[in-house]
């Protein structure tokens, strides 16, 4: 048998081992994902899809401050819950990787990770218990007198931001953990014989070797937590719209199928570019 017939029935195995997950991936996204941009172009009128094709969504969407500013929502809480995600994950991360002995390692994730062993439902109607003016906060601040009155911290967007940050440090945690284990003690020990302190170790070595699983992880964050309706319309009270509330409501109240898959791609498109940010960094860092 020749090398070229080995190699054309090494070939026709790999496409059969990849070919059913490439026909799911047609059936279930890309064909839905074509069908929903070709909805976008068309119009509601009455209660009729027509399918004519314009960009009369899009241009609504940029004309109507209630849409523009729904996205702009939606981009300044993933944004806020990213940054202290990454602040706070960190820090617990390196502890864990660190100063955790190796055998309580495995426990201490454990721990870490409890959060996402019960129902996200569950957790954000916690948060709202915990952060309502009758809550545990307001309670026990009151208790010590720090404060005369309940603060105003649930349905609201810091309520939002706090439900988030809860489950995303975990996330983070996992990420930036897995980098860390992986870095050779001899790294700090070039950069002590080179003269460097602890905090020039960590900025100039250590940061930017984890800076995969800090970005991995980021990039997780920014699209779970952009795509996501529950925790904002639990813990927001519906005071601040994000894009994922808007398009449920297009859905839900009026029946607009094109205009929801409108912002439905404009929320992909969001996605998208952050990926692309992403992508792009981590290249030239690893550079």
């Amino acid at each position: 048998m020749t090398t070229a017939t080995l190699e054309d029935r090494e070939r026709r195995r790999a496409w059969g081992f990849v070919a059913p997950a490439l026909l799911w991936t047609l059936a279930f996204f890309v064909v839905p994902f074509l069908y929903m941009a070709a909805m976008s172009l068309w119009l509601r009128q009455g209660r009729d899809i027509v399918r004519v094709w314009n960009l009369d969504n899009y241009a609504r969407f940029f004309t109507e401050s209630a849409l523009l500013k729904g996205l702009t929502n939606s981009l300044e809480i993933t944004l806020t819950v990213t940054a202290l995600s990454v602040l706070l994950a960190y820090p617990l991360a390196w502890i864990i990787a660190e100063r955790v002995p190796k055998r309580w390692q495995r426990m201490a994730l454990i721990l870490a990770i409890l959060p996402f062993w019960t129902s996200y439902v569950v957790r954000s109607y916690s948060w709202l218990l915990v952060l309502s003016k009758g809550g545990v906060i307001n309670q026990a601040l009151l208790g010590i007198g720090l404060i005369s009155e309940p603060l105003e911290i649930a349905s609201n967007r810091t309520a939002t931001v706090i439900g988030f940050v809860h489950f995303f440090v975990m996330l983070l945690t996992l990420t930036i953990y897995s980098n860390l284990i992986q870095l050779s003690p001899n790294y700090r020990r070039a950069a002590a014989d080179l003269g460097a302190n602890g905090f020039q170790t960590f900025w100039h070595v250590v940061l930017p070797l984890t800076l995969p699983g800090i970005m991995t992880g980021a990039f997780l964050t920014f699209v779970l937590c952009i795509g996501d309706y529950i925790t904002p319309q639990i813990l927001g009270g519906n005071n601040e719209l994000v894009l994922p509330q808007i398009i449920m409501l297009q859905i839900g109240r009026r029946a607009d199928f094109p205009m929801a898959a409108a912002l439905s791609i404009i929320l992909m498109l969001a996605v998208t570019a952050a990926y692309l940010l992403c992508a792009r960094w981590l290249k030239i860092e690893r550079a």
